[in-house]
């Protein structure tokens, strides 16, 4: 892939959310179509990245608010639909009308998974809404495009850790890694969400943290365990509580498992052990929603199936 001239390149606001929107929106409409071009018939991976960030920023639904998780997915996902163009000549000026659907049949066959490829999709889709909106192109070939269904049902994947899980791995890991465990298990936080938290977030008296700029941009309000309390305690109190980046906190959860003997599930599991537990000890999907701010019920109610152990235990009495 190459890039374009940089003394015709898009100049980037800085400090501001609206960076790229700003950008691409200051340039006439002849100005953006034709660096939108070029950008899309040299694969222009950065270049086309700001032009989908700027179109998401305007129109997308969570707005300038756009998660730095969802905004790396879609990154990455346009990157990898750019890699699959160089190889075959996807052309994303004039893409064949088959073109979208047998790139997601191409990710099907390498055994990524449906949900892996829906995050595919999504970001081919906000790609090409991104051109058209440029007018480098009327065409979407991902309008009909349709991943294969996914058979297993929600609560079948991505277990939560269990009680004797959680436990085990506390007991093997160093206090910074205890508190950002619990951080997941008891406060619910996402991995991101709990490596980003301050100090100014945190009102141990009051047993209360902040999470700002949570999934979708929302602020939320987490309620404190005695446990989680006494393991930030120990903490340091000066800038980030936890801080690092996602891969370094992967690598030491899988070290971290190992010594205890444990399945690694990774860190998402320990939020959805917050919420199974939350259902099964309160009987309440609302309690569960609100913890880890839900914004619908439904997307609690998976808790619901991994929390009940009433068919299982109807069953081992026969």
């Amino acid at each position: 892939m190459t890039t374009s001239d940089p003394s015709r390149a898009l100049v980037r606001f800085q400090g501001d959310a609206l960076a790229s929107a700003r950008g691409w929106t200051d340039l006439t409409s002849e100005e953006r179509r034709r660096r939108a071009i070029v950008a899309a018939q040299q694969l222009d991976a950065a270049m086309l990245w700001s032009l989908t960030e700027a179109h998401t920023s305007l129109y997308g639904s969570a707005g300038a608010g756009l998660s730095a998780r969802t905004a790396r997915a879609y990154r990455e996902g346009i990157g990898k639909l750019l890699q699959h163009a160089d190889r075959t000549g996807f052309s994303l000026i004039r893409p064949e009308r088959d073109a979208g659907s047998l790139y997601i049949r191409s990710l099907e066959v390498t055994g990524l998974s449906p949900s892996s490829i829906r995050v595919q999709l999504a970001a081919a889709r906000a790609l090409f809404r991104a051109l058209r909106w440029a007018g480098a192109t009327a065409l979407d070939p991902f309008s009909d495009a349709k991943p294969v269904q996914d058979k297993t049902a929600p609560w079948d994947k991505r277990q939560p850790y269990t009680d004797h899980e959680v436990q085990a791995l506390l007991k093997m890991a160093a206090p910074r890694d205890q508190a950002l465990i619990l951080l997941c298990a008891h406060g619910g936080l996402r991995i991101e969400e709990a490596l980003m938290l301050t100090w100014n977030d945190v009102d141990l008296p009051a047993g209360v943290l902040t999470v700002q700029h949570g999934k979708g941009g929302k602020t939320r309000r987490v309620t404190l365990t005695r446990t989680l309390i006494t393991a930030l305690q120990v903490l340091p109190r000066e800038g980030l509580v936890i801080g690092g980046t996602q891969t370094a906190a992967r690598q030491r959860l899988q070290v971290i498992a190992k010594r205890a003997e444990t399945r690694y599930r990774g860190w998402h599991a320990f939020r959805h052990y917050a919420g199974t537990r939350l259902v099964r000890q309160t009987g309440s999907l609302e309690y569960a929603a609100r913890h880890l701010g839900h914004s619908s019920i439904e997307t609690t109610r998976v808790y619901a199936k991994w929390s009940d152990q009433a068919l299982d235990d109807a069953l081992a009495g026969w």
